[in-house]
């Protein structure tokens, strides 16, 4: 006869490949039915960029701890739960996304939005119900790089706004509401008031991961996006020269400051591989992200070239990762969302499991 409670105790020193962590303590198992010699384990695979061969990996450790233990026959039953954490009470007004992830950088023209974009749209590709959020209300470029919307945002009978959908993500820009020629000049207070429409409403639905597209540097909209709503942690893009390092810098001891965690760092435009020739040029250097994240002890993600295919896909409102997703470069965004995916993932069962807290009426 099987015991269960050694079933237990096998499991508890079974550590997940993609996390690193046993299956026990990091809430991976869900549950335990033993009957006569047979086990059923049934485990949560905490984000859909859990990559396959992973999967197969741990179903194979379960079974052989579980066969170690006196069980003749083991059947594991993963099934996909996004790992997330409630949002606490004083950062309740975003309803519906369990994960945001925040992509920054500390300077413009580093190809922050292009990573953005083809995150979300990566994520998407793995299996995730992924919203996109263009926060950088002073140059939205959100609505060029992905093209006209299939469904335009509009508003329901409660006045909520429900976001445009774009390749099946749901979009929110500040580029949909103005002139494309059209400049945004305003202070501090109407950006955050605008920030508070776009995160408490919008309707946008159950969604896996909302990936904000932040403006470059440290001023009102991360301190806005901090102080409303729990952001589950940024990735930051640099290109490898040392003057954009410089910057990025600033923009990770700014999320320090506001308890941003940080998830880990891209270097862009890493390279250029000459499509004639063959020939490799580090045109603005290579490495500067690598070593930064060695220096600020974050993961350094992976590098991306350039690629007038990644540039085209941009201008043409069809990003690379669904205009060419063979491509080598499609396939390192897919890399990306794996990354990225398994580091929310860890982020977010590393610390307690926490219920919601109830307001309290005094």
């Amino acid at each position: 006869m099987l015991d269960e409670t050694k079933v237990r105790e096998a499991l508890a020193k079974v550590i997940d490949p993609a996390l690193g962590h046993d299956i026990v303590s990091y809430r991976v198992l869900r549950s335990v039915e033993v009957q006569g010699d047979e086990a059923l384990i049934k485990v949560d695979i905490p984000t859909h960029a859990y990559p396959q061969v992973l999967r197969r990996e741990l179903s194979n450790r379960i079974e052989a701890a579980v066969k170690a233990v006196g069980a003749k026959r083991v059947t594991v039953i993963p099934e996909v739960v996004t790992a997330f954490l409630p949002a606490p009470s004083d950062k309740s007004i975003l309803k519906g996304p369990k994960n945001v992830i925040a992509v920054a950088a500390g300077k413009g023209g580093v190809g922050k939005s292009t990573v953005a974009v083809n995150l979300a749209l990566a994520l998407q590709r793995h299996g995730a119900k992924v919203g996109l959020l263009d926060a950088d209300v002073f140059g939205p470029s959100i609505p060029t790089m992905l093209g006209a919307p299939e469904i335009p945002p509009s508003a329901n009978k409660d006045s909520k706004i429900v976001p445009a959908v774009i390749h099946g993500l749901n979009v929110v820009s500040v580029g949909f509401f103005v002139d494309k020629d059209e400049a945004v000049v305003w202070r501090g207070p109407m950006v955050h008031r605008l920030l508070q429409q776009f995160l408490g409403d919008v309707e946008w639905g159950n969604l896996d991961y909302l990936v904000c597209d932040l403006p470059p540097g440290t001023g009102d909209v991360q301190l806005s996006l901090s102080q409303l709503i729990p952001i589950t942690g940024a990735v930051m893009v640099t290109t490898p020269q040392e003057i954009s390092i410089i910057d990025v810098v600033k923009g990770i001891a700014m999320f320090e400051k506001v308890e941003i965690p940080i998830l880990g760092i891209v270097e862009n435009m890493s390279w250029y591989k000459c499509p004639a020739c063959g020939h490799t040029d580090e045109i603005f250097s290579h490495g500067g992200g690598k070593r930064l994240a060695q220096e600020v002890g974050t993961e350094f993600f992976l590098d991306i070239p350039i690629d007038t295919r990644i540039r085209f896909g941009g201008d043409s409102g069809v990003p690379i990762t669904i205009a060419s997703p063979d491509s080598d470069n499609a396939q390192r965004f897919m890399q990306l969302a794996t990354k990225v995916g398994i580091k929310v993932a860890l982020s977010v069962l590393s610390k307690p499991k926490r219920t919601p807290r109830l307001a309290v009426i005094k």
